[in-house]
């Protein structure tokens, strides 16, 4: 009798749409609700701290990037990580940190602890996102990847819109705290995630865990025939590249490079200024604090609509086109959003902003992962992301030294639109749209030998 080996790969990729992809789809949609909401109340809170601690702009938009910086770490420290013991146990690490220090929060007495507090739970904040895109690619069917991966994304600014939601019923009655306390929720998930989230199946078979992967398999595709002794393997790539920064410049990539760094870093600075600064630009042209927190729900829907919209349009039209129009029409509707209009036309140039601006930063990630082979992808995709955290370290510093300036409310919104229109001209300049599909070609070859 045969010794059965089949490839997990494989399976993978040709598996039917199961509850148990839903389930994993689902839980890593809880988590970054959580992750965006976490982030998110650095816009709702930011003018109260201003009134409760006397901090002038510049100094709240300091206290804004420390979450960042934190960010910045966490991506960097938690991605390598993973590779060594596991997404879900980075991914529990991070939640840990991102809800429980975000809890801690509530309890800053001044803008010293706020900012220690803000920073350490950036860590997780930065950290969860990719592993969390990681785990549902590597569970996904590949016809359906792009699509699972983009509505798990989705809840990043459902979290936005409940942190707008929760801002204008609670604040008012509990301050600011109480938006502190309510990040708190998923510490009490915890062992309910840790028992319903699965480990990545390549992880587990890269680390001989047999036993366990032929319990996954039989929920992933029930229609593989899996044995007692059957055995996976991974697919084996031979491509002759070291995975390190300096490949991401070799092979005519460098100028592509540096503009994939150029688009991450505006349109992050745009996204990050915009989330953190909404409500009080508002205010500043002249709206109350409630009507503000609804801008900043409008926001997010908006963002719902980009990615989930941008996502579809990309897969019809490729990324490029799509991308370049975003970043076109962001840097339209922001400028316009700082002359006083009638309402209802500022809440769709809000709504259109959201899109624009957060639906730009999704579609950014499939469009790097697409462009770099796979022996340097998670390089390409990791630098990518760094650089962009430093933008978006920049964006709410610079708008609160705008702010404070005490500009005409509409340059401050033209400073906010100006970074999307440079990501739509980066990504104009990038070349060779048709080598990506040309490596995937010669990628696809061993998987089915």
């Amino acid at each position: 009798m045969t010794h059965q080996v089949l490839n997990v790969n494989q399976i993978i990729d040709h598996a039917k749409f199961t509850p148990f992809h839903f389930r994993v789809v689902a839980w890593c949609l809880l988590i970054i609700l959580f992750d965006g909401y976490d982030l998110a109340i650095n816009g709702v809170v930011l003018p109260l701290l201003m009134d409760d601690w006397g901090l002038s702009a510049v100094q709240a938009g300091m206290l804004a990037s420390t979450a960042l910086a934190g960010m910045m770490f966490g991506a960097m420290i938690f991605g390598s990580l993973a590779d060594k013991i596991g997404r879900k146990k980075v991914i529990m690490i991070c939640i840990v940190l991102f809800s429980g220090l975000t809890f801690a929060g509530g309890f800053a007495s001044n803008p010293t602890e706020f900012a220690i507090l803000r920073f350490l739970a950036g860590l997780g904040i930065g950290g969860v996102m990719p592993n969390l895109v990681a785990l549902t690619s590597e569970y996904a069917p590949q016809k359906m990847r792009s699509t699972l991966v983009t509505t798990m994304f989705s809840g990043y600014a459902v979290g936005g819109v409940m942190a707008a939601l929760l801002g204008s019923w609670f604040t008012p009655s509990f301050g600011w705290e109480i938006m502190f306390f309510i990040a708190g929720i998923p510490l009490f998930l915890l062992p309910i995630i840790w028992k319903f989230l699965p480990e990545s199946l390549t992880f587990i078979v890269k680390e001989g865990k047999q036993a366990q992967a032929r319990q996954i398999v039989r929920k992933l595709a029930p229609k593989v025939t899996v044995k007692e002794d059957t055995t996976f393997e991974l697919h084996q790539v031979d491509v002759p590249e070291a995975a390190n920064v300096a490949s991401l410049f070799r092979r005519g990539r460098a100028k592509n490079t540096l503009l994939f760094w150029l688009a991450f870093f505006s349109c992050l600075l745009t996204m990050y200024a915009l989330s953190s600064w909404l409500p009080k630009l508002m205010m500043a042209a002249g709206y109350s604090m409630d009507n503000s927190l609804m801008f900043m729900l409008v926001m997010n829907v908006g963002a719902v609509v980009g990615i989930v919209g941008g996502g579809i349009l990309a897969d019809r039209f490729h990324l490029k086109p799509v991308l370049m129009f975003l970043g076109i029409m962001g840097a339209i509707v922001m400028s316009l959003m700082g002359f006083q209009s009638n309402q209802i036309l500022l809440y769709i140039l809000v709504f259109l902003a959201g899109a624009a601006s957060i639906g730009s930063q999704m579609l950014l990630y499939s469009y790097v992962a697409q462009y770099y082979p796979l022996a340097v992808r998670s390089t390409g995709i990791g630098w990518s992301s760094a650089i962009g955290r430093m933008g978006a370290i920049v964006g709410p510093i610079l708008i609160g030294a705008l702010l404070g300036m005490s500009l005409p409310a509409h340059f401050n919104f033209i400073a906010v639109g100006l970074p999307v229109l440079i990501t739509a001209i980066a990504v104009a300049l990038i070349m060779h749209d048709d080598e990506p599909a040309k490596i995937e070609v010669i990628e696809a070859v061993p998987v089915k030998a």
